[in-house]
């Protein structure tokens, strides 16, 4: 479960924005997920759980994940598809020269803080 190793990578950069912007406490952090960015959301929630208690800076920390669809683009009909449906090969025209352009990514998009 490489999750556990997300999280940590996760608290490291979100420890790094708190000292930056001298913040004590952290509430929510929303993360933009691939939907085929080999991470499971189930168990990053799992491991965020587990970990986040274990720091004062996001102890309690509410994890938002939002889905980024995975698009493929088709360099013959140059038409964009759902990759996760159809795979690597073009609906369109058959093709198997396609290119993922969307949906691999993991990316903090936001932090919230409390009010203070």
């Amino acid at each position: 479960m490489h999750e556990l190793g997300v999280v940590f990578k996760i608290i490291d950069d979100l420890e790094e924005v708190a000292q930056e912007n001298d913040l004590k406490k952290i509430s929510t952090v929303t993360l933009s997920l691939g939907e085929v960015s080999t991470v499971i959301p189930e168990y990053l929630e799992d491991c965020w759980k587990w970990a986040r208690q274990r720091t004062d800076l996001l102890k309690d920390a509410e994890l938002k994940i939002e889905t980024i669809p995975a698009i493929t683009y088709c360099s013959n009909c140059k038409q964009t598809y759902e990759t996760v449906k159809y795979a690597k090969i073009c609906p369109h025209c058959g093709s198997d020269q396609t290119w993922l352009i969307q949906g691999n990514e993991f990316l903090i998009k936001e932090i919230e803080v409390p009010d203070e």
